[in-house]
C-alpha cells in the first residue's frame, strides 16, 4: 500500500503538492471564521436531571438567567437612601434602553428583596436578561456591557459579573494568550528545528504539515460549529498539536528521506522507501493516536467532545500532511533538502553513536536501571494522594482580571448564592403538596441551606428554590446535591441549579471514564499487536503510559493544588482542587502522543529485528537511529506546549504544563531507559505471540 503510494508520488509530486496548496488556502480561508463562533461553555451533562430541572422552568416557569449580573455600590450610606435609589433608577434606565437587553431587573424595581442585597446594604444587583441566546451575541455583548458600564456612574461602583462578561473574558484571554505562547514558541522551534534538522530548507518542512493540519482542522471545526456548540478551548489544543505532530512527522520522514538518498538511493526510490518506512509509521502512529483522542467524543461533556473533534480531525489532517504534500515537495527538492547546511552531522545517520551506547549501558544493567527508575517515578506519583477534583469558574482567570473581581466582589458581600440558586422540581408535585411541603421542611435543615423559597406551581408541576451557601462548582457544592438527593420523599423530584448541573458533570465523567479507558485500552493493545505481531509489547506498553500518567497527576497535584513551584508556572488563584474535564483532556492526550513516540521506537527496533539483528543490538540500533528523533520532536512539542503556561487561565496553563512534562517524562526516563531495560529483561519474549494470533499481524510490505 505504501510503496504504491510512494510510486503514485514520485510520478505525480507537483500534482499532489499544488492540491495540497489549493485545499489549504480553501480551507484557511473558510476555517479562521470559527474565532467567532466558539463556546466558552461545555462544562453540563445536557442529559442529567439538572439539564431536566433547566428545560422545565424555561418552558413552564418562564425562568432565565441573566447573563449580564450588574452590582452597584455606594460609597457611603446605604443603597435604600432616596439618592442612591434616583441614581440606581437612572442607570437602570439607561441598561433597558439598551437593544440587546430583553428584560432589567434591579433591587429596586423589585422592591428591595433582602436577597439582591449585600450583607453590609451598601451594594445591590441589577440583572441584565439578553435578547439572543446565540453564543456570539452573548460573548459580544459582554464585552460590551463590560466596557459601557464598568467604573463609576454618577458616584457609584458598577461591577459587572454573569455568564457574559465571564465568557468574553474567556474567549479574549485565551485569543490573546495564544498570539503570546506562539510569540514565544515559534521563534524557539525554528531556532531548535534548524539545529536539530542541520538545514535551513529541511528545516521548514514540518510547517507543511503544521499548517495544513490546523487550516485544516479551523475549517472542520467551522463545519461542526454549523451543527453544534464547540470550545474555545479547542484552539489551544488544534494549534499545540498541529505544530507539535508537524514537527514530530517531518523529523520522521525527512530523516528517513535522508537516509535513503545517504545510501545513494535516487530520488524515486528514496520517496518509495520512506513511503514504504517512515509514512508507514506515521500512518499507524497517528492512526493510534486518533483512536485515543476519538475517546473524548463519547463523554457526554461538550467541551470534552469539542477536544475529540479537534484532535482527531488535527491528528487526521497531520498524517495526511505527512504522506501526500511532504514526500512530494521531498521529491521535487530532493538533495537540496540539505540546503542551508549549518550542522552536518545531523544530516548524516550511523548504527552506534551516543544513542546506542546508553541502550547498551542499561542493558548492560537492566535490573538497577529499572529499580531506579521506579523510584523516580514513585517520587513523582506520590503527591497524587492529595488530588481534589473540580470545575472552571471564575477562578481560573488571573487577579486581575475585572470579570473575576466582580465575581468575588459578589461571593465576598452578598448572603449565598444568589445568582445560583437551588432548584427542585416535582413533576407531579400539584397531586401531592403533602410531599412537597415535608421535603421543603427537611431541605431547610440541611447545613448550607440559607433559606427555602415557597412552592410556585403551574399546573402539576411544582418549584421550590433555595439559596446555599456553597461555592457551586466545587467538592462542597457536590457534597450538598448528594445529600439533598438523599432526602425520602414521597413524590417524584429532580434538583437543579448550577451545583446540581456541575455534580451531575462529575457524574457524567465519572460513569463514562471507566468505558473510555477499557476503549483507550483495548484499541492501542489491537493496533500495536497488529503493527508489531507481538503479545507482550503492547501490554508493556499501556502499563508504562498509566504509571507515566499517574506521575504526571502526581506532580499537577503537587503543583496546582500543594502550591508548589509558583515561580515556574506562573500567579494563579490555588482554589485547591484540579478541573476535571482538564485533567481527563491531560491525560488523553499525553496518553496519545506517548503512543506516538512508541510506535516511532518500536517500528525502528522491530526493523531491526527483522533484519536478522538479536533482541541486543536491535534495541541498540534502533534506539540509536529513532531516539535522537524522539527526544527532538519531544523536546520541541515539549516547547509548544510549555508556551501554554503563560496563559492567564489557568486551565490552559495547567494542560500546557501537564502535556509537556508528560511528553517528557516519556520520551526520557520511559522510552531511553525503562523501555531498553524492559527489552533486555523480556529478550525474545519481546517478540512472541500465539500462533492462533500471528495471522492478525499486520504486513508491512
Amino acid at each position: 500500500m505504501f510503496a504504491k503510494l510512494g510510486h503514485l508520488i514520485a510520478r505525480r509530486s507537483k500534482a499532489v503538492l499544488l492540491l495540497s496548496i489549493i485545499g489549504t488556502i480553501f480551507a484557511g480561508t473558510i476555517g479562521t471564521q470559527v474565532f467567532s463562533r466558539f463556546d466558552t461553555g461545555g462544562y453540563s451533562d445536557p442529559n442529567s436531571d439538572s439539564a431536566k430541572v433547566w428545560e422545565y422552568l424555561e418552558d413552564n416557569f418562564g425562568v432565565t438567567d441573566p447573563f449580564v449580573v450588574m452590582t452597584i455600590t455606594t460609597p457611603t450610606g446605604s443603597v435604600d437612601d432616596a439618592e442612591v435609589e434616583a441614581k440606581a433608577r437612572v442607570l437602570e434606565s439607561q441598561v433597558r434602553a439598551e437593544p440587546s437587553a430583553d428584560r432589567v431587573l434591579s433591587y429596586w424595581s423589585a422592591l428591595k428583596p433582602p436577597s439582591m442585597r449585600s450583607t453590609d446594604g451598601k451594594s445591590a444587583f441589577l440583572f441584565v436578561y439578553l435578547k439572543s441566546s446565540d453564543f456570539t451575541e452573548i460573548d459580544k455583548n459582554g464585552g460590551y456591557y463590560q466596557d459601557r458600564y464598568e467604573g463609576e456612574f454618577q458616584g457609584l461602583t458598577v461591577r459587572t459579573a454573569g455568564d457574559a462578561i465571564f465568557a468574553n473574558a474567556i474567549n479574549g484571554r485565551i485569543q490573546d494568550d495564544l498570539k503570546l505562547a506562539e510569540a514565544i514558541s515559534i521563534p524557539l522551534v525554528f531556532i531548535l528545528l534548524v539545529i536539530i534538522f542541520g538545514a535551513l530548507v529541511a528545516s521548514a518542512m514540518p510547517l507543511v504539515i503544521g499548517v495544513t493540519a490546523i487550516l485544516g482542522t479551523f475549517f472542520g471545526l467551522y463545519l461542526l460549529t454549523l451543527f453544534t456548540d464547540v470550545s474555545v478551548f479547542a484552539l489551544n489544543l488544534t494549534t499545540g498539536l498541529g505544530l507539535g505532530l508537524g514537527i514530530d512527522y517531518a523529523l520522521l520522514m525527512v530523516n528517513r528521506f535522508r537516509e535513503e538518498l545517504q545510501r545513494g538511493a535516487d530520488r524515486d526510490t528514496a520517496i518509495i522507501n520512506t513511503m514504504k518506512t517512515a509514512g508507514r509509521t506515521v500512518f499507524f502512529s497517528g492512526l493510534v493516536v486518533m483512536l485515543t483522542l476519538i475517546s473524548l467524543i463519547f463523554f457526554p461533556l461538550n467541551f470534552l467532545k469539542s477536544m475529540g473533534y479537534a484532535g482527531t480531525i488535527v491528528v487526521a489532517l497531520a498524517v495526511i500532511g505527512a504522506i501526500f504534500p511532504l514526500p512530494a515537495l521531498l521529491h521535487i527538492i530532493g538533495t537540496k533538502v540539505n540546503k542551508g547546511l549549518v550542522r552536518k552531522r545531523a544530516i548524516r545517520q550511523s548504527d552506534e553513536g551516543r544513542w546506542s551506547a546508553i541502550a547498551r549501558f542499561v542493558m548492560k544493567r537492566p535490573v538497577p536501571v529499572v529499580i531506579l527508575s521506579g523510584l523516580i517515578l514513585t517520587l513523582f506519583i506520590a503527591p497524587i494522594r492529595g488530588i481534589e477534583f473540580s470545575q472552571v469558574d471564575s477562578r481560573v482567570l488571573p487577579k486581575s482580571d475585572p470579570a473575576y473581581q466582580a465575581s468575588k466582589f459578589i461571593t465576598d458581600n452578598f448572603p449565598g448564592q444568589e445568582s445560583n440558586p437551588l432548584e427542585v422540581i416535582f413533576p407531579n408535585g400539584g397531586t401531592d403538596p403533602a410531599s412537597v411541603a415535608e421535603f421543603s421542611k427537611q431541605l431547610a435543615g440541611v447545613e448550607g441551606i440559607l433559606r427555602v423559597s415557597p412552592p410556585q406551581v403551574s399546573g402539576e408541576l411544582v418549584r421550590v428554590t433555595a439559596i446555599h451557601s456553597m461555592p457551586p462548582r466545587s467538592p462542597e457544592g457536590q457534597a450538598l446535591i448528594t445529600q439533598i438527593r438523599e432526602i425520602p420523599t414521597g413524590v417524584e423530584h429532580l434538583v437543579g441549579g448550577v451545583a446540581a448541573d456541575y455534580t451531575d458533570s462529575q457524574n457524567g465523567i465519572s460513569r463514562t471514564l471507566g468505558w473510555i479507558l477499557l476503549w483507550v485500552t483495548i484499541a492501542v493493545l489491537v493496533m500495536l499487536f497488529g503493527f508489531t505481531g507481538s503479545l507482550l509489547l503492547p501490554i508493556k506498553a499501556v502499563l508504562l503510559n498509566f504509571i507515566s500518567l499517574a506521575a504526571t497527576m502526581g506532580i499537577l497535584t503537587w503543583i496546582f493544588v500543594d502550591g508548589n513551584l509558583g515561580f515556574l508556572v506562573g500567579d494563579f488563584i490555588n482554589t485547591g482542587t484540579l478541573d476535571t474535564s482538564s485533567m481527563v483532556l491531560i491525560a488523553i492526550v499525553a496518553f496519545g502522543l506517548s503512543m506516538d513516540y512508541e510506535v516511532f521506537l518500536l517500528s525502528r527496533i522491530k526493523e531491526e529485528h527483522d533484519a536478522g539483528h538479536s533482541n541486543i543490538e536491535s534495541v541498540a540500533f534502533g534506539l540509536q537511529k529513532s531516539a535522537r528523533i524522539i527526544t527532538a520532536a519531544a523536546f520541541i512539542l515539549a516547547i509548544v506546549f510549555a508556551a501554554f503556561v503563560t496563559s492567564g487561565v489557568t486551565s490552559i496553563k495547567m494542560l500546557g504544563f501537564g502535556v509537556a512534562f508528560a511528553i517528557l517524562l516519556d520520551a526520557t526516563l520511559v522510552r531511553a531507559f525503562l523501555v531498553p531495560a524492559l527489552m533486555r529483561l523480556f529478550g525474545e519474549w519481546n517478540w512472541w505471540a500465539p500462533k492462533s494470533l500471528r495471522r492478525f499481524k499486520i504486513e508491512h510490505s
